[in-house]
């Protein structure tokens, strides 16, 4: 036995579109997994038991069972309600629904890391909570929350090798039918590893890029908003 990476040439094709779709799989369940997950973040701020009990059950439900049966549920549960949508788009729904609950703790987590008084502050001169939010809260946490996003969304990616039990042609769906077809099993994985490799070191280099210029942004003074100077320049006249 011997590495004959040559079995490979005529699949190229197939593997490169397994990995196109991965990438869109991962961007779109990380666009719908965040907005969910800011969502689920600002509901478990607002006071009161009761949104910290919903929030709450929500997220320890979703990170304490498998992917994978998060996955069944879903693309078993939607047939038995009725409800009938193409293998891709239920694959991406639930792994947004995953990434959801992970996304909302690092948001929670970030905010509830900035000094209440930054929020209370604001509210004292006239901001209603979400302009609080918005232009106060957000920019200051908007660089701690890189790093623990980037992380996730590595994972999230990754996580979406389990779409091939559903049929979804991502990339590793693909390197099965290569594999079925070339019967070169060590050289296909070997390969698709390499590809999903090359698709992490892009993320993280892109999310090095964007904390350093989040960070440049936050830099420079002369960003800031009208109402962004108003509020600092009453904090610093209190300081």
């Amino acid at each position: 036995m011997h590495f004959d990476p040559a079995v490979l040439v005529d699949y190229w094709p197939l593997l490169l579109q397994g990995a196109w779709l991965t990438l869109q799989v991962s961007v779109a369940a990380l666009v719908m997994g965040y907005v969910a997950g800011i969502a689920v973040a600002l509901i478990a701020l607002v006071p009161g038991w009761l949104p910290g009990l919903v929030t709450g059950c929500y997220v320890e439900t979703l990170r304490n069972i498998p992917f994978i049966i998060i996955l069944f549920v879903v693309y078993y549960g939607l047939p038995f309600c009725g409800i009938r949508l193409p293998a891709t788009l239920v694959g991406t729904t639930a792994l947004a629904l995953f990434a959801s609950a992970y996304y909302a703790e690092i948001v929670r987590a970030a905010i509830l890391a900035l000094p209440r008084g930054q929020f209370e502050s604001a509210r004292a001169i006239g901001m209603s909570p979400m302009s609080a939010m918005w232009h106060v809260v957000a920019p200051q946490i908007l660089r701690a929350l890189v790093p623990p996003s980037t992380n996730m969304t590595l994972t999230m990616m990754k996580e979406s090798s389990v779409l091939s039990s559903i049929t979804v042609p991502e990339l590793t769906y693909q390197s099965l039918v290569v594999q079925g077809n070339t019967f070169a099993p060590f050289e296909v994985f070997a390969a698709v590893a390499s590809i999903y490799w090359l698709i992490a070191v892009v993320i993280a280099e892109a999310s090095r890029r964007l904390e350093r210029r989040v960070g440049a942004v936050q830099a420079e003074a002369v960003s800031r908003n009208r109402i962004a100077d108003r509020y600092l320049s009453l904090v610093a006249r209190r300081t």
